[in-house]
């Protein structure tokens, strides 16, 4: 199938299409891939969204639906559709898309939905939706292929063959007691070559990775992409066989928390939708800028009580915004390679140490480096070999602090229950920019006057 570069020629197609028949307009829409067809919906009203999901076959309404992110709200369509067409797509849907979708609604619209489809499908359904939607549990696809570990080879293949009849694809084989207790895995490959006559017992491996259905999706990520698994089973507490993960969701999930960390640091909440409209944003932006000028306040208040020395010495303002500003970007970037440390590991004591060190060591000579440019401009430009003194000194202080702080801010927090992602820029902000003027001001007045 040829590829497209979405763009407003396309839009403008499919909302010309949009003003014919149902015949010219699915024409159209055969060009396009799902995926292409739901990222177009993000420039199409309601309506138009709406009459392309009830005009198209189930299969492909199903995976537009699965291909809309959470901001473009698919669940809104789906409620929108008659009973009969929204039961089809429903149908085609694997159970945690289909819960992702419905659990956006409220409950009485999930109730009216899951009324209309068929008993077993709903029961999947309202048992995924009692999880938290970023656990393991809230990601995990009931649909899973599983052998009694009892049968042999003949009897496992059969079970393999009618449980796949009602899924696209599957990675692995999950063996089972009589209990449905997870008792192992088993590969395709493994049990296509071995003799008829073996047992699935002689063929499972023991030595396997598996999640509980509390755990936050975080972690299972972090587990999948460790051991390079394409997929994952899921447990409760009595280690009975629930779902499985795929890589796909995971993707998903990394995504998702990559843009929330960014967001996050960036002074955003996570609760801004990157589509949404300015009320939102405002919303969502201010008390954080807010909070910004308070510290902004706390910097400023440092500049007051150095006042004969900035009135002596003038050109000092000029260097000391450079330095604060030089410590900012040495903070940000110890704070994003510290929290990505974290959000891919629990660092141990010393682990922790080791970051605050190696910060410390970059902080000190990248601070003399850059230490040594400015005494440089300030010896030949202003003639004064003192002032390049005190802007060396201040200049490596400041980025020894803003490393040392951009790696242990986040730990700290991290170590008292804060997540470090939201709260570490403020409070590095802060730091940087009053140690950023102190030290220019307090070696200016003690060398300089």
């Amino acid at each position: 199938m040829q590829s497209f570069d979405l763009d407003r020629t396309d839009v403008l197609r499919i909302k010309n299409a949009l003003e014919g028949d149902d015949a010219a307009l699915e024409k159209v829409l055969s060009e396009y891939h799902a995926s292409e067809i739901a990222i177009l919906f993000e420039q199409l009203p309601q309506e138009a969204k709406e009459r392309i999901i009830n005009m198209l076959p189930a299969g492909i309404g199903s995976e537009i639906l699965t291909e809309m992110t959470e901001e473009a709200h698919p669940e809104e369509i789906l409620i929108s559709l008659e009973p009969e067409k929204r039961s089809e797509i429903i149908e085609e849907l694997d159970y945690d898309v289909a819960t992702d979708i419905i659990s956006q609604l409220e409950e009485h619209e999930q109730n009216e939905i899951l009324e209309d489809i068929d008993q077993e499908n709903a029961t999947s359904i309202r048992a995924l939706l009692n999880y938290d939607e970023e656990t393991a549990g809230g990601l995990m696809n009931s649909e899973i292929i599983s052998v009694n570990i009892n049968q042999d080879k003949r009897g496992a293949l059969a079970e393999i063959i009618r449980q796949s009849e009602e899924m696209e694809e599957f990675y692995t084989i999950y063996v089972v007691n009589d209990m449905n207790v997870l008792q192992g895995i088993l590969s395709l490959k493994d049990i296509i070559k071995a003799r008829f006559d073996v047992k699935v017992r002689d063929l499972v491996k023991s030595d396997y990775v598996y999640v509980k259905a509390d755990l936050d999706q975080e972690e299972v990520a972090r587990l999948i992409s460790q051991y390079n698994l394409t997929s994952i089973p899921v447990v409760d507490d009595n280690m009975k066989l629930l779902g499985r993960i795929t890589v796909d969701d995971i993707i998903d999930v990394m995504e998702e928390e990559n843009t929330e960390d960014i967001l996050k640091i960036s002074g955003v909440s996570e609760d801004e939708e990157l589509s949404g409209n300015w009320k939102d944003a405002v919303k969502s932006r201010l008390p954080w800028l807010i909070i910004n000028l308070a510290t902004a306040f706390l910097a400023a208040s440092i500049i007051r009580n150095f006042d004969a020395t900035v009135k002596s010495l003038a050109v000092i303002s000029a260097y000391m915004t450079i330095i604060a500003g030089m410590g900012g970007n040495t903070a940000t970037q110890a704070l994003a390679v510290t929290v990505r440390r974290i959000s891919l590991s629990d660092l141990s004591d010393r682990q922790a140490y080791n970051t605050v060190l190696k910060e410390f060591l970059v902080g000190m000579i990248n601070g003399a480096a850059n230490g040594i440019i400015v005494f440089t401009v300030a010896f030949f430009y202003d003639a004064n070999p003192t002032l390049g003194l005190v802007l060396f000194l201040a200049m490596t202080g400041n980025l020894i602090v803003a490393g040392v702080t951009g790696a242990s801010i986040p730990l700290i927090l991290k170590r008292v229950g804060i997540d470090p992602a939201v709260a570490s820029s403020i409070i590095i902000t802060t730091f940087t920019d009053c140690i950023g003027f102190f030290l220019p001001l307090w070696l200016a007045s003690k060398l300089l006057l």
